[in-house]
């Protein structure tokens, strides 16, 4: 287990025993994770590595990358508090060479394997050396963070950041920056935040009018519901109550017509007369009995009953 960070060589480990010495080297500005990721690599190269870290000074690292965010202690400090480092060299070399390596016992040397430029001129790659020699342990840079990075989030936010100082109580002074900017980055501040509460005020209307469509509509897909489910049942209504009066009706009426028999057949209404049937042979029976007279017959009674009367 690492009991901690050393800046003193690993002389008192004896040569039959011997760790696995490797060296890693850079700025380690704004040390960040994507710097612990690369020293976790070079630790876990060997299965018993004693990790050592070099980092150039700020005149060496002013010279040749240009000028640091942290200065040179804050680096080293930086270094010295992650867990896979065993031992921080300071002052470290911006190119290395055969006797530096010597010098701290270095085995390999960990980076990642794309060129890095050598602005001393001494060379196409700083690492060209150790790569010759068959002592470089490739490493994998992490994507999406680096020192670089960094500093362009905090160049393209600026003017938030300065005047987040201001307003925590920082002077304009101390943040490099005239009367006449901080007053118009104050006004810029508050005109970006009334354009935040608009936008925040429409994207809740916007949600309101939404919801409020949402119950619309689900409130029209009931009343469909609702109106069809009353109809269903106004028309079975109605038809259990067009049932109900046919049978009421039915049921008056053969009551009625039971109480009408009743009465007839108490007052002997009821009864049947006797029908009359007529034969045709009577009837021509009938007819032949009729007396028939003859006109002459007729004509001489009468003539008869004249001349009596004048006789009288």
């Amino acid at each position: 287990m690492n009991n901690g960070p050393s800046t003193t060589n690993n002389d008192d480990i004896s040569d039959s025993h011997r760790l696995v010495r490797v060296y890693a080297d850079g700025i380690y500005d704004l040390f960040h994770f994507g710097h612990a990721r690369s020293l976790e690599q070079a630790k876990k190269s060997f299965p018993d590595t004693y990790l050592l870290v070099g980092c150039c000074n700020d005149e060496t690292t002013h010279k040749y990358k240009g000028k640091t965010v942290m200065n040179e202690a804050e680096r080293y400090e930086s270094l010295r508090h992650c867990k896979w480092v065993d031992e921080v060299i300071p002052d470290a070399p911006w190119v290395i060479n055969q006797e530096f390596l010597d010098k701290h016992k270095i085995d390999y040397v960990a980076h990642d394997s794309l060129p890095y430029a050598d602005a001393s001129g001494a060379g196409n790659d700083v690492y060209e050396f150790v790569k010759a020699a068959g002592k470089f342990k490739e490493t994998k840079r992490t994507d999406g963070i680096s020192t670089s990075d960094i500093i362009m989030r905090i160049v393209k936010d600026y003017n938030q950041y300065v005047l987040r100082n201001l307003d925590r109580g920082y002077s304009r002074k101390e943040l490099g920056v005239s009367y006449v900017k901080e007053k118009r980055l104050r006004v810029n501040m508050r005109l970006k935040k009334l354009h935040e509460k608009v936008k925040e005020h429409q994207e809740k209307v916007g949600e309101r009018i939404q919801t409020v469509a949402i119950y619309r509509n689900a409130w029209l897909e009931n009343a469909d519901r609702w109106v069809a489910g009353f109809l269903e049942m106004f028309e079975e209504g109605c038809h259990k109550m067009g049932t109900a009066i046919r049978d009421r009706i039915q049921e008056r009426l053969r009551g009625q017509q039971s109480r009408d028999s009743t009465y007839l057949l108490q007052n002997g209404e009821g009864e049947e007369d006797e029908e009359y049937y007529y034969d045709d042979d009577d009837d021509y029976d009938d007819d032949e009995e009729e007396e028939y007279y003859d006109d002459e017959e007729y004509y001489d009674d009468e003539k008869d009953k004249k001349n009596e009367k004048e006789k009288k």
